[in-house]
C-alpha cells in the first residue's frame, strides 16, 4: 500500500496515481508526516512525500523527517509537472475575493500572481490544496484558492487564472520512502546523505573535498537547522552514483567517519 498527502484532489494524490500505475492500494493522509510515519509503524509499505520544488525550494517537513524522526530510505523518485491555478466558487468573480487559501507550497509557487493582481487580499494556508478546494466550494464566493485542475473538477469551481505559477516549467520532486534501501543498481542513480560537521572555519569544505578527491559529482545541497541549538545545520546531499560502486562506498565512509552525525538515506533510479 502507498501513503500519500490527501484529500483527493492533490498533486500528491495524482503523484501517486501516475507513479503505481495501479500497481497497488493507495491510501490519503492528512499530513506529509503522518504519511511517513505510517511507514515507520508499518501500517503501509511505502509512502510518496514532495521533496523539491523548482520554484519554492525544499520541503522541509520531509527533510527534517527524514534526517531526525525515521530511520527510512527513499528507494526512488518521480518528477511531476505543477500546473497551478487561481480557483473559485462558480459564479465568482475577482472583485468578490477576500481570501486566498491553499497549502504554502502554491502559495509561493505563485506569489508573483498575487502580488500584481492581489496585494490586499488576505493569505491563508491550509495543511492541503484539496482542503482549500473544499473550504472555497463551501464559501459564499469570497474566499478563492490554488491548486490543481483535478481540485477544481472534484469540488466543482471556476478556473479564474489557469496555469498561473511563476514558472511554466514548475516541477515537483517526489521520493518514495520505505523501510528498507533499494537494492537495485542502474546506470542512472543517484545517492542521498544527510551530515553535520563542526562549526570551524573549513570544516564543510573538508568533507566535501573527500567527494571532490574521488571525483563523485555532488548534484545538490541543502541545510537544515539541528533543532537542538541555534547555528547548527545539518547538510543534504546528492550526489551521482549508487553505494554499490566501491568508490563512492569508500567516500561516503570516509565522510561519515569525519562528521559528528551522518545518516545514508538512499541510492536509488532517477
Amino acid at each position: 500500500m502507498l501513503g500519500y498527502l490527501g484529500p483527493s484532489g492533490t498533486f500528491s494524490q495524482q503523484a501517486a496515481i501516475e507513479w503505481s500505475q495501479g500497481r497497488e492500494e493507495i491510501k490519503e493522509y492528512s499530513t506529509i508526516f503522518s504519511a511517513i510515519l505510517a511507514v515507520k509503524n508499518g501500517d503501509i509499505d511505502r509512502a510518496i512525500v514532495p521533496i523539491e520544488n523548482s520554484i519554492d525550494g525544499s520541503i522541509n517537513t520531509t527533510l527534517d523527517a527524514l534526517a531526525f524522526d525515521v530511520d527510512l530510505f527513499i528507494t526512488g523518485e518521480y518528477i511531476l509537472h505543477i500546473c497551478e491555478n487561481l480557483m473559485v466558487k462558480k459564479g465568482a468573480k475577482k472583485e468578490d475575493i477576500k481570501i486566498i487559501t491553499s497549502h504554502p507550497q502554491p502559495i509561493g509557487q505563485c506569489s508573483r500572481l498575487l502580488s500584481r493582481e492581489f496585494e490586499d487580499v488576505k493569505i491563508e494556508f491550509t495543511d492541503s490544496s484539496a482542503a482549500a478546494a473544499k473550504r472555497v466550494s463551501e464559501s459564499d464566493g469570497s474566499i478563492a484558492c490554488i491548486g490543481s485542475p483535478a481540485g477544481a473538477e472534484l469540488y466543482g469551481l471556476d478556473i479564474l487564472y489557469p496555469d498561473c505559477g511563476d514558472d511554466a516549467n514548475n516541477s515537483t520532486r517526489f521520493v518514495i520512502i520505505e523501510k528498507t534501501p533499494a537494492t537495485t543498481v542502474s546506470e542512472h542513480d543517484k545517492t542521498s546523505v544527510v551530515f553535520a560537521v563542526d562549526n570551524k572555519p573549513g570544516s564543510l569544505y573538508r568533507a566535501l573535498e573527500l567527494l571532490a578527491k574521488s571525483k563523485i559529482n555532488m548534484t545538490s545541497i541543502e541545510s537544515r537547522p539541528m533543532k537542538d541549538k541555534l547555528g547548527k545545520y545539518v547538510f543534504f546531499i546528492d550526489i551521482d552514483g549508487n553505494i554499490d560502486d566501491a568508490s563512492i562506498y569508500f567516500a561516503l565512509d570516509e565522510l561519515r567517519r569525519n562528521t559528528y552525525f551522518y545518516k545514508f538515506l538512499g541510492s536509488y533510479g532517477y
